[in-house]
């Protein structure tokens, strides 16, 4: 079969060569999000292993003295590689600003470091284990500040949001792999003296690191990153291979000429301003001196602070903390605790349960990356998915405090769900909840947050705007992840409530201040969000919609504002002769 069929066509595609829509888009695609892998790896086996009887023996953590102290190693073990990641999302941005590393090298060089860290943690010592965590943890977050960009920049429009989402495809597989990793390990290596019993789920993250490095000769480097480095025929023969087409193709030559056109406009705004630019000024390497990398950030700095770009920072920040603050990540990392403090106490049955939600939150995020992304937008999901978490986690919530409540009933639900296929009415439907809580993330705030924040920033800013939001995601991650023990042991069910209260901020927020960007190309992210763009999520949209369909483009609009003229892009009639 020359071409990969698509079943899941969207009406953006009608007109464009069949060659567009190939397997080469997916193949690179697939390729790169092997780094995505390590990081779902990572939060589908560690709140697992620290449940192995093994590892608690082996770490000292069944010689904590209260409940507290145990409930601080946990977090220590599990948020410093949100710490390293946090870190890891400002290496990699600084990696391509000042060294001029590409997105390629880049993703080699956070793979090469997760080898290290994986190595490390083998050890039985604490201090090991801290500092191998730390390193994945670095990997991963400057693989993961790359890897969304990087699948933006090189996929066709009509279906970025749909490779962007695949990456998370990854995640979710190897989170599915760390959850069933750990029920096999204690189905089959029981004891509290099997080393091999935690080795294992540690071992095993080897696998997709070496995969994307061993993958690197399946990918391209980014078009748009090698214009912005002055290095036009690499630029025209990588897009020229991605879109499976000639050369000297109308629709090749036309997209090189979209995004060559944007990034001359910045490079004019830039000298207009008198400060150096991104744009050719580094030479084939990327790499600036020292003068011009303080020159360059400034620059930078003063665009972001700009009205049409900080909204898009505020909004991809606001919508990362949001995501964390769904309960996502406290239910990835701890869903053995949760699944115990819900009545199925013992560990092999906590794990089966983990397990079937991993399964569960994988098929949710296929379905969602192959048919809602790109054919239902962005606000849909994230407002019907809000919905839904809401009402599970409430109910999860009430289900909590009343079994709580009650000593006689808290014993009476633990010894009758602890048994697989038993369990009380009340408890098999807090654990439907769970896992219909997951179903609704899967198809909307897992993913959402990541393709909004790669694809709404100017070519000119993109790398260092998204640090931003890929910061706050490990931030978010390192508060929640942290504080779940804690919470779960002081205020229980008030943990639920917690998380349920900002679902519904987020499905507010999210109503009134995110627009629509299917269907927007990269380079007319502007016209949805520039300066004089309405705050109002649908006002935007409809203002985006009007100038569209009347053949404008933003570089048209910045040209005419460049020149000194007025313009306003709901009014067609100023700007036809742009």
């Amino acid at each position: 079969m020359k071409y990969l069929t698509n079943p899941f066509a969207v009406p953006e595609s009608s007109g464009l060569p069949r060659e567009v829509f190939g397997w080469r888009p997916y193949l690179v695609t697939f390729s790169a999000s092997w780094a995505a892998a390590c990081y779902g790896y990572d939060g589908g086996f560690i709140g697992g292993t620290l449940a192995l009887p093994s590892f608690q023996h082996a770490f000292g953590l069944d010689d904590a003295a209260s409940a507290k102290a145990l409930a601080g190693l946990k977090s220590n073990i599990v948020t410093t590689f949100q710490a390293g990641a946090f870190f890891g999302a400002i290496v990699g941005y600084f990696a391509g600003a000042v060294l001029g590393v590409g997105r390629k090298p880049a993703l080699l060089a956070a793979m090469a470091t997760m080898v290290v860290g994986s190595i490390l943690e083998l050890f039985a010592h604490v201090a090991m284990l801290y500092t191998g965590r730390a390193l994945t943890g670095l990997a991963v977050g400057s693989a993961m500040l790359v890897l969304p960009i990087y699948i933006a920049e090189v996929a066709p429009n009509a279906i970025r949001g749909r490779l962007v989402a695949i990456f998370e495809i990854m995640v979710q597989v190897f989170l599915v792999l760390g959850f069933w990793v750990n029920y096999g390990v204690v189905r089959n290596l029981p004891g509290a003296t099997s080393s091999a019993q935690w080795r294992i789920p540690f071992a095993l993250q080897f696998i997709p690191a070496v995969l994307c490095i061993v993958s690197v000769p399946c990918m391209i480097e980014s078009p748009r990153w090698l214009l912005t480095r002055g290095r036009v025929d690499e630029a025209r023969a990588a897009l020229a291979w991605v879109r499976h087409l000639p050369d000297d193709h109308a629709l090749v030559q036309a997209e090189l000429a979209d995004a060559q056109a944007s990034i001359a406009l910045e490079q004019e705004l830039d000298d207009g301003r008198g400060v150096g630019s991104s744009s050719g000024r580094s030479g084939r390497s990327g790499r600036r001196p020292p003068a011009g990398v303080v020159r360059e950030h400034r620059r930078l700095w003063r665009e972001l602070a700009a009205p049409g770009v900080r909204n898009r920072v505020l909004l991809s920040v606001a919508l990362m903390m949001l995501q964390q603050l769904t309960g996502i990540n406290a239910v990835n990392y701890f869903s053995p605790v949760i699944f115990q403090e819900l009545g199925y106490s013992t560990t092999e049955v906590a794990l089966l349960a983990t397990g079937v939600y991993g399964i569960v939150k994988m098929v949710s995020s296929v379905l969602f990356s192959f048919f809602v992304v790109d054919r239902f937008g962005r606000r849909p999901p994230m407002l019907v998915g809000a919905v839904v978490m809401a009402v599970c986690m409430f109910y999860v919530g009430a289900f909590a405090k009343i079994v709580g409540s009650s000593p006689a009933t808290a014993t009476a639900t633990a010894t009758a769900t602890a048994q697989v296929g038993g369990g009380s009415p009340g408890g098999q439907a807090a654990l439907a909840m769970i896992y219909i809580y997951i179903i609704a993330n899967s198809a909307s705030w897992t993913s959402i947050p990541w393709i909004f924040a790669a694809e709404v920033f100017p070519t000119r800013v993109r790398s260092f705007a998204m640090m931003f939001p890929t910061c706050t995601q490990y931030l978010g991650q390192f508060v929640v992840v942290y504080s779940l023990p804690y919470m779960v042991n002081s205020i229980q069910y008030g943990t639920y409530l917690f998380y349920a209260a900002w679902i519904v901020v987020g499905f507010v927020f999210t109503y009134f201040f995110v627009p629509e960007t299917k269907g927007v190309t990269l380079e007319d992210m502007d016209l949805l969000f520039d300066a004089g763009a309405p705050v109002w999520a649908r006002a935007a949209r409809r203002r985006y919609e009007t100038a569209h369909a009347a053949g404008v483009t933003a570089v048209a609009v910045h040209r005419l504002e460049t020149d000194g003229k007025e313009v306003q892009v709901g009014g067609v009639e100023q700007i036809e002769g742009a």
